[in-house]
């Protein structure tokens, strides 16, 4: 598996890495997973404090107690919970971050964080403070570097601005190309992109026939259901000796701003079915091209 730089970071992060969140809470299974995913050469993990309440963290901590120097490990905050774990609000504030990465520590087994990234976040916000945060944080050793999870634009602009930010992940696929619009800014700060949902929800699989009819109500983002079965016959036309998901991942992976895509695995043979469309062949320019030239980009007006 082929290595990416984060950012500025001296992280280096697997071109595929695991998003834990769809790991579900049978940690036998997960583990098993997991497991897996070490042995294709996956070396980035991403999972957050709210995922399960905590447990998530719980069960990545145990599989990586044995080889924690081996593993970029990324967790989140800002999304505090309920005591009664029925709910969440969201909580930026400096005083919060602070105390709950110590609760991220415990969870996880180990005294500090790769990559610790704000869960979201508002224009509304105090980011000052919670810069600061996390700021404090890196200088006294507890995280590496730090990043935000946001799909907002203005958002986006103001942390790569303001703060040392290394990374911003967001959604990323061909069925949702609006983050292109924020790629020369990103690059200009030298902040990377870590990929969620390369391949939205598995419609760009060749497994797709059930996302398809689930799509065919509601759509899927702007999509109808008319236009979203058309994208997909045109993207397969770019690389008809392609897998779908090969296509989808290698097109994530493209440009150099992205430096993780992050795809979900509820079972051993999603997790090696990604990393083998990861440790494909690039796309070809005329391929890229032709996806690029027949799909739409559209931009944020619903987040701005």
């Amino acid at each position: 598996m082929k290595k990416r730089q984060l950012g500025n970071s001296d992280l280096f992060v697997s071109e595929v890495g695991l998003g834990c969140m769809s790991l579900g809470t049978n940690e036998a299974e997960a583990l098993r997973i997991l497991d897996a995913a070490f042995a294709e050469g996956i070396n980035f993990l991403d999972t957050a404090d709210l995922y399960h309440y905590g447990l998530n963290e719980e069960i990545v901590g145990k599989a990586i107690r044995d080889r924690r120097a081996d593993i970029v490990l990324a967790t989140k905050v800002g999304n505090r919970w309920t005591e009664e774990k029925n709910g969440w609000f969201w909580d930026p504030s400096k005083a919060y971050i602070k105390e709950e990465v110590k609760e991220s520590l415990r969870r996880l087994g180990t005294d500090y964080i790769d990559l610790y990234q704000l869960h979201g976040g508002t224009i509304e916000d105090n980011i000052e403070e919670t810069i600061a945060a996390f700021d404090e944080l890196q200088k006294e050793g507890v995280i590496r570097y730090y990043g935000i999870s946001s799909i907002r634009p203005n958002v986006i602009r103001e942390y790569v601005k303001r703060s040392n930010i290394v990374s911003i992940l967001m959604e990323y696929s061909i069925l949702n190309r609006r983050p292109e619009e924020l790629f020369p800014l990103l690059k200009e700060h030298h902040v990377s992109v870590i990929a969620r949902g390369p391949v939205a929800k598995g419609l760009l699989t060749n497994h797709n026939v059930g996302k398809l009819e689930n799509a065919r109500e509601k759509g899927y983002l702007s999509y109808r259901y008319e236009e979203l079965e058309r994208t997909l016959q045109i993207v397969q036309t770019a690389a008809p000796n392609r897998p779908l998901e090969e296509i989808a991942v290698q097109y994530c992976l493209h440009d150099s701003v992205v430096a993780s895509i992050i795809p979900g695995a509820s079972s051993i043979e999603q997790l090696r079915a990604n990393a083998n469309a990861g440790q494909a062949a690039p796309l070809t320019a005329q391929e890229y091209e032709h996806i690029q030239n027949t799909t739409k980009q559209d931009l944020y007006e619903l987040h701005r």
